[in-house]
Order: structure tokens, then sequence, then C-alpha cells
């Protein structure tokens, strides 16, 4: 029996990098296949492969590749000698032994794949580079076998997986063994998911086939090199096959990014610095930090508005966004795009940083200002940013950050389109993560909460509100139109609503009501932030101290709770057999329809109030310094 894997048993060595800073010394100046530009001695050419005039991305090798990636003297080979032995005995114009011996001399690689371990910007990480000059950076065997025990080396060490891949997919030369590895590294990326430990994948020029179906796109994080080809089936294969013609800009790593498959667009010269910074959140301990706190000083006294008023303030145009507090809250925020289905909504931003020093995801409803409102739908979600949160919100549980939700917006997109991908079903199914999500969640109210279409990221163990948001079930103006068929009343209707902080606060949908500086946020965004970003922080040093079982299980019991006690009363008249026979009831009968609690004592109380333990998950105070008296 031939076999088709030699396994040989040496020590891991540092590997012998090419330097990234190396000159062009060939016979004739390279130029760009695209902008035809003379490119020797050219700054980006020589550093990092790339045009210096267009940008045009020259294809690396793997240990160039990882010159480029790793930090300097780091970067420990492994599976070095593992290689292929033709398990099939496959010929074409040539033997697959002689190619395989060939394509071995011409690259100095002894498969496709180089993997082993070092530092990216002071982070342990494993890592699996294909090489596309080793034929093609096809999957064989060895390249399965390689990323696999890669990827375990990444789960056993609890360190980080980064895999850069240009590959035209399965190599054919080994038949369905080839095929195969696709099962295996899938399954291996799957069990590292289960533990917790981050992917990052990274698609070069080609990525295709089996590789791109397979540990490729199971990456937490994806990222693309600018116009990289990218697809299941190369476009030639496509149009020969199908006998269509494709639309301008398909297979390309821009064409992804648009339809939400991967989270961005890095070019090479900024990769290292990209990954990096997200291992500085993914790779950052999870212990708590003892929060620096903001003076509550920056908060003044608001003047009493009506709800109306307040409702205009929510609604202001030059109020803070959820990504003007980002950009204030925290370091090194790596936004991530899409939901892997069908797009990227604007109007959901979401990524992961570092809040006061601790690592966490953020999601966030955006308005935008200006003219960038109408391209973020004016903070109206569509079903495919409800998916990007979802995908956030699993990623951060299963590497255990904890989740901050930002909530601002008029409500869901109504529109048909909306309908078309399942819009409804898409915030049930956020609700429903929430509820059950493996890791704390503070969620604010920083504008105008509104519907459904808000709840949807506001099922948290901390609900906090700033002091001139509102949340509502509906818009004043939605009231008005259905009640009095006339939405010019509006302003009647509102404090009708309870749709302002301290309303909320006092029947328990609100944890703790956030202040303002003087004259709302918009008037001073930094102290705004600072204000916002202190009872976070002290919101999540609690919720971390908690078991997260404890901390689930309370937060489910909190939100069935909701509204059970005057679902109780009603009860109670319902069912008293004396209304059924016509008898006096209530004051008649001395006795206050449900004003009895099922221990004696009445309903609403002191006796019963002092007795009443607290509600798990609901604080007995406000973010906010006392006010004086009037």
């Amino acid at each position: 029996m031939r076999r088709f894997l030699a396994f040989r048993s040496r020590s891991p060595r540092v590997a012998d990098l090419p330097p990234v800073s190396a000159s062009w010394t060939g016979a004739s100046p390279p130029t760009c296949p695209v902008c035809r530009a003379l490119l020797a001695g050219a700054p980006r050419y020589v550093r990092h492969r790339v045009c210096d005039n267009c940008g045009f991305h020259f294809r690396l090798g793997a240990r160039e590749r990882l010159a480029r990636l790793v930090d300097p003297d780091t970067f420990r080979e492994t599976d070095a000698h593992l290689v292929s032995d033709d398990p099939l005995d496959f010929a074409d114009d040539l033997p697959y032994r002689d190619r395989l011996v060939a394509q071995r001399e011409q690259t100095g690689l002894t498969d496709a794949a180089v993997t082993g371990t070092g530092k990216l910007r002071g982070h342990r990480v494993s890592l699996a580079v294909l090489d596309f000059g080793f034929m093609g950076g096809s999957m064989g065997v060895v390249v399965g076998e390689k990323v696999a025990r890669a990827a375990e080396v990444a789960r056993r060490e609890r360190q980080p997986l980064v895999t850069v891949v240009a590959s035209g997919g399965a190599r054919m030369q080994e038949g369905i063994l080839s095929l195969l590895q696709m099962a295996k590294t899938a399954a291996a990326i799957q069990r590292l998911h289960d533990e917790g430990v981050p992917h990052l994948s990274v698609l070069t020029n080609p990525t295709t086939g089996g590789v791109f179906a397979s540990f490729a796109s199971l990456g937490d994080v994806i990222v693309a090199e600018p116009a990289a080809l990218i697809g299941f089936a190369g476009p030639r294969v496509v149009e020969q096959t199908l006998g269509v013609a494709l639309p301008p800009g398909s297979h390309t790593a821009e064409f992804l990014l648009a339809h939400g498959m991967i989270d961005d667009v890095v070019d090479r010269g900024r990769l290292r610095a990209y990954l990096g910074t997200l291992l500085d959140t993914l790779d950052a301990p999870r212990s708590r930090r003892k929060p620096a706190g903001h003076p509550m000083g920056a908060a003044a006294t608001a003047p009493r508005l009506s709800p109306w008023e307040i409702v205009q303030r929510a609604r202001d145009p030059e109020r803070p966004t959820a990504l003007d507090y980002i950009e204030r809250m925290t370091e090194g925020f790596v936004e991530l795009h899409g939901d892997r289905e069908s797009g990227d909504d604007p109007a959901i931003v979401a990524g992961v940083g570092l809040l006061d020093g601790r690592p966490l995801a953020i999601v966030g409803m955006e308005r935008g200002h200006g003219e960038d409102a109408a391209r973020r739908h004016f903070g109206r979600p569509y079903p495919e940013g409800y998916r990007k949160a979802q995908r956030l919100m699993r990623l951060a549980a299963r590497v255990g950050l904890p989740v901050v939700t930002l909530v601002d917006t008029p409500g869901a997109y109504p529109g048909v389109e909306a309908e078309e991908r399942g819009l409804a079903g898409e915030i049930a199914e956020t609700l429903a993560l929430m509820s059950g999500l493996q890791t704390p969640t503070v969620a604010v109210v920083i504008g105008e909460g509104g519907s459904g279409g808000a709840l949807a990221l506001a099922l948290a163990d901390r609900v906090l509100m700033q002091e001139q948001a509102i949340y509502s079930v509906i818009a004043p103006e939605g009231a008005a139109a259905i009640l009095y068929r006339d939405a010019g009343r509006a302003a009647e209707i509102a404090p009708s609503l309870r749709l302002v902080a301290p309303d909320l606060r006092q029947v328990g949908v609100v944890d703790a009501i956030v202040p303002e500086p003087s004259g709302g946020a918009r008037c001073d965004p930094d102290a705004a932030a600072a204000i916002l970003q202190d009872a976070i922080v002290r919101h999540l040093d609690t919720l971390q101290a908690q078991p997260i079982d404890r901390l689930v299980r309370a937060r489910f019991e909190r939100y069935q709770r909701v509204g059970r006690d005057r679902t109780r009363i009603e009860e109670v008249a319902h069912r008293d057999p004396r209304a059924n026979r016509g008898e006096p009831v209530g004051v008649e009968a001395g006795t206050t329809p449900g004003a009895s609690t099922t221990d004696g004592e009445p309903r609403g109380s002191e006796e019963h109030r002092q007795a009443r333990p607290p509600e798990p998950g609901v604080t007995d105070h406000q973010d906010q310094p006392p006010r004086p008296s009037r």
C-alpha cells in the first residue's frame, strides 16, 4: 500500500525569512501590469510589492508574506518536512511525483502551505500561509494536514490563528482525498471556535474553490487585499460552464465587501497594523480592570423640559450619534462589516475595541450627520443590519467579550425590501439571541428608541438611558394619527406615552439615567461621552463580577416579570365569582379589586414596598448627581 503522507519528526526551527526591504536587482526594471508604471526603487513596491502609482498588489510567496507580518526573529516553522507521496499514482503530461519534485526545487517549499508560530505586534499567534507559486496554492493532503495542525496548536496554546490564502482550490492530482481536506480543515476551525480561540482570515489574489469554501471562509474576521480575485468558481470557469457573461467587478474583494461577505478590504501596507489592532482586543486579558472614573461634575442640572421638548432634543440632527460616542470612548476600535449573507447595513455599526482599557464588542445604531444620514437610512436598520449585530454578538460570547449596544433609531426600515429579506424574523432572532447571550450586556438609549427596531438591541442585563433620550412603543406622531386621526397633536399625546427617562425608570424598564452636559449632549459631545463611558464601565464592572450563568438567569427572569403584576390584578378582577353573579365587588364590598398581595398586605402600601425584595438586574440608583429641591 502506498502511503500518501511522510511524517518526519524534526524539531521546529526559526524560519529563514527574506528581508522585507530587499531592493530590485534584476536585469530590467519591474513595471506594473495594470498602469505600466516603472517600479524600480519605488517605496511601496520595495517594501510591500504594491504599485506606488495605481495600488496594484503583486503576489507574494508564503515566506515573503510572513516576513511582512510577524515580528522579527519570532517565527518558528512547524511541519516543514511533511510531504505528499502521490496517493493516486496520478499522471497527465508529467507524473505527479515528478511535478512535485520540480515544484519543490523551484520554490524551496515542501508543499503549498507554510505553518508555524510567532508574534504579530507582540501577540503570540499560530499561522498558516498558502503560496500560489507551489501548484497554484492548491489544497492537497499536506496543505489540509498542516492547516489542521496549525489550528490544533492554536487551540492547545489558546492563541489566535491567522491564515493567509492564495489558492486555486483543491488539488485534482490527489482526487477525493484532496476534496476531503475541506471537511478536515472546516472541522478543525469549528473546534477552534468551540474553544473561543479567534481565527483571522486574510484572502489574497486569488482565493477560489475548496479553500475558499472551507477554512478561509470560517474566520471570525475576514479581510481581503484590494482587487483580489475571490469566488467559489473563477470567472472563466463560470462563464464557460454557464455560458453567460459576468457583470463587471464580480469575484473581487470589493464585490464581497459590498455584499456583506467580508469585514473589510485592507491594503497590504496596513494589514499588519490592522491585524495587530484586532489582536489588541481579541487577545486581551479578560480580567476586570479598575475603572479610571470620570468626574460627574461634567454633568449639569438640566432644566425641566416637557416630554415633547425632550422628543425634539432626542431627534436633534446635531445630537451625538453612536459613531461619535465610539470614537470618543474607545481605543483601537475596528469596525467589522457584513452579515455573511447578503449585505452590509450602514445603519448598524459593529466592531471591537477597548473601553477604558477593557476589551469589548460594540453595536450601535448610526443615524449619521448631514449628507451621510441618507446613506445610513437615518438610522433605520435593514434585516442585514440585525444579522450583522447577531454575528458580532456571537463572536463576543465565543471569545469572552462583553457587549455594549447604543440604541438610536426611529424604528426599523419598513419598506418592501426589508420585508423581502425577513425584517420581522431578524428582529425576533436578535431578541432571542440577546436573551440568552453568554456574556454581560449593557444597552444605552442615546437618542430615539423607536419600537421593536430599538428593542432588538436593548434586551440587556443593564439598560441605561441618557436623560434627553426617548424610548417608546410608537412615535408620538403615530400615536396621535391613530388616536386622534391627526399627527399634529403629537405634543399633546407625548406625556401619555411615558417615553422619557424618569418615567421609564419608575416602571423598571430603565436601570439608570445617564446625565448630559448643560444644554444637552449636542452642546458638549466630549463631556457627554466621558459621562457615558463612566456609566458603562461601572455597570460592566458590576456585571463582570458575577458568574455568567447567574447573569443569564437574572436576565431571563427580568424580562419574564415585565407587566406580570398588572396582569395579576386584571386576573383577580375577572376571576372574582361575585362579579360574575352580579354581586358587589371592590369598594362596594369593602375591598378594591386586586388591591391585596398574596401575603395579605395592601398592594402599594409602604409595608409592602419595604418588604418586597429588589428585582435582580435592576439598580436602586441612577447615574446622575442629586438635584436640588425646588
